[in-house]
């Protein structure tokens, strides 16, 4: 694929700078890609949660802007990447506009591209690769130096156009591990998921 090609392939900055929902929605399908050292590394983009700036009790920038969530006060279509229990990256990707904090959490991926190196990566195959935020982050080998990359640029990690998935293939579904949350926010439907008879049966959880 020429340079060309790449960049008409790559979702711009107005992709993301739309409501979150929306962007969560229409991410499942998107590719979304890692170079490292010449070698790209992808997967279908299979389950997101939306996070929705200061009133969504979920979100990390619910309590204002801080060191750690600085990023999602920032421009849309940046990676915000978190450390969570001593151990996992998580990666998110920044939308709406700047100083309204929201962003999509990508939970799993469909590998594509570089199978073999993400197998290596996370000593695992099968349905266990990518089926977890912190599974695709290990996977993809994303950390914390690509916390507030643009990934609009195509360089390092960025989102293509794949497929376009419509909604009757979409199960929407309460978000995960936000206990602490208001009972508002952990009823609200914002997990997104394709069903899994368009996963050529893979289960993605």
């Amino acid at each position: 694929m020429s340079e060309e090609q790449l960049i008409m392939k790559i979702l711009d900055r107005k992709f993301y700078h739309r409501d979150t929902l929306r962007v969560a929605r229409e991410l499942l399908g998107k590719k979304l890609v890692r170079r490292i050292n010449g070698l790209e590394l992808s997967g279908m983009i299979a389950e997101t949660e939306a996070y929705c700036g200061r009133a969504d009790s979920a979100c990390h920038a619910h309590r204002g802007k801080t060191q750690r969530n600085a990023v999602m006060f920032g421009k849309p279509g940046h990676a915000y990447v978190y450390f969570t229990y001593g151990m996992h990256y998580m990666l998110n990707l920044v939308t709406e506009e700047e100083e309204n904090p929201c962003a999509v959490l990508i939970r799993a991926i469909l590998p594509i591209d570089g199978i073999a190196a993400m197998e290596a990566r996370r000593k695992k195959k099968g349905t266990e690769l990518t089926n977890g935020p912190a599974k695709l982050c290990q996977a993809l080998s994303i950390d914390k130096s690509l916390n507030g990359w643009n990934v609009t640029l195509g360089s390092e990690l960025w989102v293509e156009n794949n497929k376009k998935i419509p909604d009757s293939k979409i199960i929407t579904t309460p978000r995960i591990g936000i206990d602490y949350a208001k009972t508002k926010d952990r009823e609200a439907l914002w997990r997104f998921i394709l069903k899994k008879d368009d996963l050529e049966g893979r289960p993605v959880r």
